[in-house]
């Protein structure tokens, strides 16, 4: 979950700015038809699947999403096309990959990702307007009081949760395998949202002590979801703002997806806080869809760093070069740079 920063300094930009922020408002573009998929099924049934019957025709799913008929043909067929829905004999149904993931009740859901970004599609139409100013936020004074007002909404919490959990559906999986845990004993996942990749760390390596750090309206998510996992009490729950509060004690620690959300002298500022609290020995694990050193072949990467301006004030993605000087700079004795996902790379920092 984003954290609250400190209080920075900014002037505000001149009315010729606003009017065209007002202007871009306007000309906001048209969610993707896979976004607008899972977007139709956050209240009520999409997939036929979910409706009374496993497959269902046009006029039935119009009618039980209210959709106007003049689009809904060509958007199921749609659908049809870019394989998330299969048509035969005019009704529709799930293919193999939506029922996977885009059904809510399965474990692989990755909806909420999808959701949410079809709420922030409509920044992309400010992208001129962000090379021109450097911002589409004019204070990241509004965008705190935007997350203190998430934390009072148990709703709002609940959708960010279930966009994380499909941002990471991938990432935990792969960082039980690819990084060596053996000889750790304990770690603290740093915004760490309900504990997906802490679950599946402590499912790969039963020996391992976890401890999800984030902000305190996240407890009670948390606390559901590892009652879902049948893993309460295998992983822990500390509530605490990582800018203001002390970091737990861990033999590593971990921020995920994390430092891209933040301004280069906040990501520093945390990874030196972050080396003020290892012991002797520790690790601090890095990930991020970190940009290619040379900044010429990650395109996906390149891309989220926009889409990261887009949508904060500070944020932007970086490459693993950056990473590691953040690392030395703040004390680390040794750095290590990991394929991860086909998206995301992880850096490691050990203490000496």
């Amino acid at each position: 979950m984003c954290r609250k920063s400190p209080p920075l300094r900014g002037e505000a930009l001149d009315e010729a700015d606003n009017r065209r922020k007002d202007r871009a408002d306007q000309a906001r573009p048209r969610p993707l038809p896979i976004e607008g998929f899972a977007e139709c099924g956050r209240t009520r049934c999409l997939h036929p699947s979910r409706c009374r019957a496993p497959h269902a025709t046009e006029t039935e799913l119009r009618s039980a999403l209210d959709l106007h008929p003049r689009a809904t043909a060509d958007f199921l067929d749609a659908l049809v096309a870019i394989g998330l829905l299969s048509r035969e004999q005019g009704f529709y149904q799930n293919t193999a990959i939506s029922d996977a993931y885009l059904d809510a009740r399965k474990p692989g859901y990755v909806g909420g990702f999808l959701i949410m970004h079809n709420l922030q599609y409509g920044k992309w139409a400010r992208l001129t307007e962000l090379l021109h100013v450097g911002s589409v936020t004019q204070d990241v004074r509004d965008e705190q009081k935007m997350h203190d007002d998430m934390q009072a909404d148990p709703m709002r919490i609940r959708r960010f949760m279930a966009a994380m959990d499909g941002i990471n559906q991938l990432v935990g999986p792969a960082l039980a395998e690819k990084y060596d845990w053996s000889q750790l004993r304990t770690f603290a996942d740093l915004g760490g949202a309900r504990g997906n990749l802490s679950a599946e760390l402590v499912k790969a390596h039963p020996h391992l002590e976890a401890t999800v750090f984030d902000l305190p309206a996240v407890r009670e998510v948390f606390d559901e979801h590892m009652e879902k996992l049948d893993l309460a009490g295998k992983v822990t729950f500390q509530g605490g703002d990582f800018f203001t509060e002390s970091l737990p004690t861990a033999d590593a620690l971990i921020f995920g997806h994390v430092l891209h959300d933040w301004n280069p002298g906040l990501r520093k500022d945390l990874v030196r806080k972050a080396y003020e609290a290892l012991p002797s020995g520790g690790y601090l694990l890095v990930y991020d869809p970190m940009i290619d050193d040379e900044r010429q072949r990650n395109d996906y990467s390149l891309i989220t760093s926009l889409h990261m301006m887009l949508i904060s004030p500070g944020g932007s993605e970086y490459t693993a070069a950056d990473c590691r000087s953040l690392m030395i700079e703040a004390g680390f004795a040794e750095t290590d740079t990991i394929p991860l996902t086909d998206v995301d790379t992880l850096v490691v920092g050990r203490k000496s």
